[in-house]
């Protein structure tokens, strides 16, 4: 099942963290390793990546859905402390115009974390884009915020 792999500390000096999840099953890689330079340049925001085995896309967080893009190949959270959350399906799949995308929750839907948001036909979508390694990037981050990659855990300090 989907494990804790990362905690957002508000500053590294207190005991405050906020525990979330990854979207999806399957390898943790650093955002700098996704094939995109918008987000492996962080031009959008720091974040993580997941290179899926499966194709259920579940909450990393409980918050409130802000925005599931028409093409369904995204989405953006807000998590209860604040933080915005984008999840990115793949590369270049705003192009399959949501073939292969069914999405579970709209705009505005409350959400507990590991509810299930989307599921995603990754078979049908893998040979008609570049990538499916998916993007989770943390847009509103603060000033001296940062992710940080640790084996398989990932933190904001």
């Amino acid at each position: 099942m989907f494990k804790n792999l990362f905690k957002r500390n508000k500053e590294e000096n207190t005991s405050s963290t906020n525990n979330y999840i990854q979207p999806l099953e399957g390898k943790l890689l650093n955002i700098s390793e996704v094939p995109d330079p918008v987000f492996s340049q962080k031009m959008m925001g720091d974040g993580i990546a997941v290179d899926p085995i499966n194709g259920v896309l579940v909450a990393p967080a409980d918050g409130q859905i802000m925005n599931v893009f028409p093409t369904k190949h995204a989405l953006s959270m807000t998590d209860n402390s604040g933080k915005e959350i984008l999840i990115h399906v793949g590369l270049d799949t705003v192009a399959l115009k949501g073939e292969g995308f069914t999405a579970f929750v709209k705009d505005g839907d409350k959400v507990k974390q590991g509810q299930k948001l989307m599921e995603i036909d990754f078979d049908a979508i893998k040979s008609k884009v570049p990538s499916i390694i998916t993007p989770m990037v943390f847009t509103n981050l603060g000033e001296n915020e940062k992710i940080v990659v640790e084996g398989n855990k990932i933190k904001i300090g």
